[in-house]
Formats: C-alpha cells, sequence, structure tokens
C-alpha cells in the first residue's frame, strides 16, 4: 500500500490559513500576484525551507510579511490529521501488509508534521521528493519507488488526492484510487482484498 501525505493522511490548507490572516479578498490577490504554490514545489524538491520563501519575498516586497508567514506559521497551514485514513492506514498495518509513502514534502516541513503527527513515522519506508530531487508526477520518482522497495509495479496500491499523479502510476501498471474521502479509500481498500470488512477500525 502506498500513501500519499497531504489531503490524504493529513490536511493542508494553505488557502484557508491566509483567509483567516489577511482576508479572502486579499489572499485571492496574494495568490494570483505570487505563485507561492511554485514556491512550495521548491521546498519539496529539496531547496530547502527557508531560502526559496526568502528569495520569493523579496521578488514580492509589497507581499514579503504574508509570504514569510509560508514559513514562519506553515504548521498552522496544516489543520490536522484525517482520522479515518490513519484508521486504515493501522488497519493494513495490523494485516501484515507493507505500507509506503510517496509524497512531494520538503525535508524540514516533514521533520515538523512528523513531529506532529506520530502516524508519519509508522511506514515501513518513505519516498520523499525533497531527499530524491523529484517531483510526483514525474514517472522517475515512481520508478525510484519500485527500485527502493523492491516490488513490481502490478502489486502496488496507490492513493493520492491528485488525478495527475494516480493517472502517472496507473501508466506504469499500479492500481490507484484518487482519493477524496476516506469512505472512499475504504471501498477501494476492501474490492482490492487489501481490507476485509472484519478487519475495519
Amino acid at each position: 500500500m502506498v500513501f500519499d501525505i497531504g489531503r490524504v493522511l493529513i490536511g493542508w490548507d494553505p488557502e484557508g490559513f491566509f483567509d483567516c490572516q489577511i482576508g479572502r479578498t486579499a489572499r485571492e490577490r496574494l495568490f494570483a500576484e505570487v505563485d507561492l504554490h511554485g514556491m512550495n514545489l521548491r521546498i519539496d524538491e529539496g531547496h530547502g525551507f527557508a531560502t526559496p520563501v526568502a528569495e520569493l519575498a523579496a521578488r514580492h516586497p509589497e507581499w514579503a510579511a504574508e509570504i514569510r508567514l509560508w514559513h514562519d506559521r506553515w504548521s498552522d497551514m496544516v489543520p490536522g490529521a484525517i482520522p479515518r485514513s490513519v484508521a486504515l492506514m493501522r488497519a493494513l498495518k495490523r494485516r501484515g501488509v507493507p505500507v509506503l509513502a510517496l509524497t512531494n514534502f520538503g525535508r524540514e516541513t516533514l521533520v515538523i508534521a512528523q513531529a506532529r503527527f506520530a502516524f508519519l513515522n509508522e511506514f515501513d519506508r518513505m519516498f520523499v521528493s525533497a531527499e530524491l530531487g523529484l517531483l510526483k508526477p514525474d514517472p522517475a520518482i515512481y520508478a525510484a519507488l519500485e527500485t527502493g522497495s523492491g516490488y513490481a509495479p502490478e502489486r502496488l496500491f496507490f492513493t493520492d488526492d491528485r488525478p495527475e499523479n494516480c493517472a502517472a502510476a496507473a501508466a506504469r501498471g499500479w492500481h490507484t484510487h484518487l482519493f477524496e474521502e476516506p469512505e472512499g479509500l475504504e471501498a477501494a481498500l476492501l474490492a482490492h482484498g487489501l481490507l476485509t470488512e472484519e478487519s475495519l477500525p
């Protein structure tokens, strides 16, 4: 079993955070004028945490204070765990199913998340974009998991909240589930025989 992390096991809502900080109208302007998500991809690709934020703030002095919040208040952009997803992950582990992570995540931000959410330390193995220097949906990151784990594509079941990430995995022969809510994942795990009614949490 291969899990994405953000918006599958833990929430991720920078828009909601900035709505609370500066109001929705200003947030919409900020996100339209400043490529915050592109900056976050640089973090996830392994370019550090503070440096991409500082560089973007320097390029947009009118938004510098708000941009710096991405670094200083990053944990507040994570509303919390998605409890049912975590329960399903642990049910898989109790059944003896190897549980891996394939995630676009920065080194420093992952450390913050793992300190807050103990279950992020329970994977049998993690494949993290910042460590690999690769981002989903680059086929190379999926190949890295196959090689590193030793599992053939047809033995892998992957859930992710982004269609393009699932499509890239499916193109390699992985079984995939587009995550929208834990109940849908639960049904998919039952359908694929990874969990049984008796093993559900």
